[in-house]
């Protein structure tokens, strides 16, 4: 009895469907067909996000490639400027401590003597003689400038008088400027 009604069912159920103009096989259709479309559908957005991906990665690679081919370009520039600059068969060391004696002149306002000094100093740039030597005998620094600059320090910081600011100017323990580079200073100190 419960076959006869579930066949019943069944029959009556196609005769509805086919009343209302449709097979009743049909909803098999769209079913399979509604799957196959978000089939697609999910494979088309992965096939795009794939894409998508392999554009990107791509362009970031070439965009990093170019910026490295860039900046060994400036690298390789900046090395023929300073070796221009320095004579020629100076020693990585050698080109070092002049670089690092520009930033004394520069920042620290020292004496030729003061630098040397500093360079070869074990609690300084710890350089051979030899490279030392040659980067004060190469700096191209205006040493009565740095002369006026340290004593323009002595005056606003310490408060000292004139004859004490040429004394720490020549002094071995001070700013070992040639009595020239330190009359200088004095003379133009305002």
């Amino acid at each position: 009895m419960n076959f006869k009604m579930l066949t019943g069912t069944l029959v009556a159920s196609s005769l509805l469907l086919a009343a209302c103009g449709r097979d009743p096989t049909e909803n098999q259709e769209e079913k399979t067909t509604e799957e196959a479309t978000t089939e697609e559908a999910t494979t088309e957005e992965v096939t795009t996000e794939e894409v998508t991906t392999e554009e990107v990665t791509t362009e970031e690679v070439t965009t990093e490639e170019v910026t490295t081919e860039e900046a060994t370009t400036e690298e390789a520039t900046t090395e023929e400027v300073t070796n221009r600059e320095t004579q020629e068969g100076a020693t990585r060391e050698q080109v070092s401590a002049l670089s690092q004696a520009e930033s004394y002149s520069e920042m620290m306002h020292m004496s030729k003597a003061g630098i040397y000094d500093q360079l070869v100093s074990e609690y300084g740039g710890q350089f051979p003689a030899e490279a030392a030597q040659y980067a004060v005998d190469n700096l191209k620094a205006d040493y009565k400038k740095n002369a006026l600059e340290s004593a323009k320090q002595y005056a606003e910081t310490m408060n000292m008088s004139t004859n004490a600011i040429y004394d720490q100017l020549i002094s071995e323990y001070g700013g070992q400027f040639t009595p020239e580079e330190a009359q200088y200073a004095v003379d133009n100190l305002k």
